[in-house]
């Protein structure tokens, strides 16, 4: 955890320049407005945020965008679950110590939408030609609204990779069968076909592009479970059985610090995770494979190649802040286009269109991962985890049957026994959600 507090600068000419000249930009600021009256000069702008390359990459441009509002900035950076923690106890106390919230879209904003703690940045996102809100990518853009609100700007993005060695293979399967074929004509005694999660829980974020491509969906449209369809139990299966026949003893305890190390080490012909992750395979520090990692887009099931796109780290404003029209400056600053392009450049993959349709952006990446980042995120997804208010419970229930199938075990009595237990679910959590 780090703290960052920078010194005051006092307001410049070229200051109240910039802000004069932020357009359409500023003239809807006004909208967010403040409670209990604007704070003095001295009071620093604050924000919470996930201890992260991208946090880490903005901290270290922070100065500028203090010469732009003339206001101090203030950036914690913390874990996940300090974060999580953080948000929970100030909030409920409409804490106003927090302006700009680093959230988790996915995870956290239909509870913190229950509870109140996000602004509304509709008419912010909307009447500002500028910021270009219809920029964004379909899927990401589409995870930052609730209820028909906008509560979130999506900053960091991320989508599944299949990681698998060139040196084992031509070419890469492009399809999920093909996959199967090869993870199992590759096992041996020195070497595991596949690894990946198959921990009940942490599974399920990386299975969900498995069970999107055999036609699946963790819900129906009117809002049932959808764990107990033939598409479903066909995904479970599947991917029970490549890690029950190709992958590692103990699968079923097997999250993302466990899996990747194996594929790290060469143990490993082929790998799903996030793309995130894959400078861990370039790094010669704990990587055996960095001259013979491959990177390919994930591969087609029955219902084509349908992975996950998600917006893995969004920005909120906090609904008690008392320096809200600061708060929607950074975020407009800080996921503009010039921002997006410099940090993706860096390697920090973001949420914009345009940005991801220059090739230079994607530069930095290898270019097999580049292309593979491209297609998954053109065929995405916006959701890898059931859109629900208690999602670790959500989370639990949809793993079982994947635990099964890792297991050995007869996937559909399971997978039916655990439909059940998620319809049940869903409807005390859609209650919750009658916000």
């Amino acid at each position: 955890m780090s703290d960052l507090r920078l010194a005051a600068r006092p307001m410049t000419r070229r200051t109240l320049g910039t802000l004069l000249a932020a357009g359409a930009g500023a003239t809807t600021l006004a909208a967010c407005g403040t409670r209990g009256g604007t704070p003095g000069p001295n009071t620093p702008l604050r924000i919470s945020a996930i201890n992260h390359v991208w946090s880490q990459a903005v901290r270290e441009r922070l100065p500028e965008f203090e010469e732009q509002i003339g206001r101090r900035v203030s950036m914690q950076l913390l874990t996940a679950d300090q974060l999580a923690n953080s948000y929970n106890v100030k909030l409920n106390a409409s804490a106003t110590d927090i302006d700009v919230m680093m959230v988790r879209a996915l995870q956290e904003q239909l509870l913190f939408a229950r509870n109140g703690w996000l602004a509304d940045l509709t008419g912010l996102v909307g009447s500002d030609a500028g910021f270009a809100w219809s920029d964004f990518q379909d899927a990401p853009r589409e995870r930052s609204v609730t209820r028909g609100k906008v509560l979130s700007v999506p900053v960091v993005t991320e989508r599944p990779a299949l990681y698998y060695r060139k040196d084992l293979m031509d070419a890469p399967p492009a399809t999920l069968d093909a996959l199967r074929e090869a993870a199992l004509d590759l096992t041996g005694d020195d070497l595991f076909g596949y690894v990946g999660r198959g921990q009940r829980s942490g599974a399920v974020t990386q299975w969900s592009s498995f069970l999107y491509s055999f036609g699946g969906d963790f819900t129906t449209p009117d809002g049932g479970s959808g764990i107990g369809s033939p598409e479903a139990v066909a995904a479970y299966r599947f991917y029970g059985e490549l890690l029950d026949r190709a992958g590692p003893p103990g699968a079923t305890n097997m999250s993302l610090e466990q899996a990747m190390p194996i594929f790290a080490q060469g143990k490993a012909a082929f790998y799903v995770d996030a793309d995130a992750i894959y400078s861990n395979f370039l790094d010669e520090k704990i990587s055996t494979v960095r001259d013979r990692v491959g990177f390919a887009p994930f591969p087609a099931g029955p219902a084509g190649s349908r992975p996950h796109n998600i917006p893995s780290w969004s920005l909120g404003i906090n609904e008690f802040s008392r320096l809200r029209d600061d708060a929607w400056r950074f975020i407009r600053w800080v996921s503009g286009p010039e921002m997006v392009t410099t940090l993706q450049t860096a390697g920090i993959p973001g949420a914009r269109s345009s940005v991801w349709a220059d090739p230079a952006t994607l530069a930095s990446f290898p270019a097999d991962l580049a292309e593979a980042m491209r297609i998954n995120a053109r065929n995405g997804v916006g959701i890898d985890r059931p859109a629900v208010i208690q999602v670790g419970r959500a989370r639990d229930i949809v793993g079982r049957p994947l635990v099964a199938g890792i297991l050995g075990q007869d996937v559909a009595p399971v997978a039916a026994d655990a439909h059940a237990e998620f319809a049940d679910f869903l409807v005390r959590d859609n209650r919750q959600q009658e916000f």
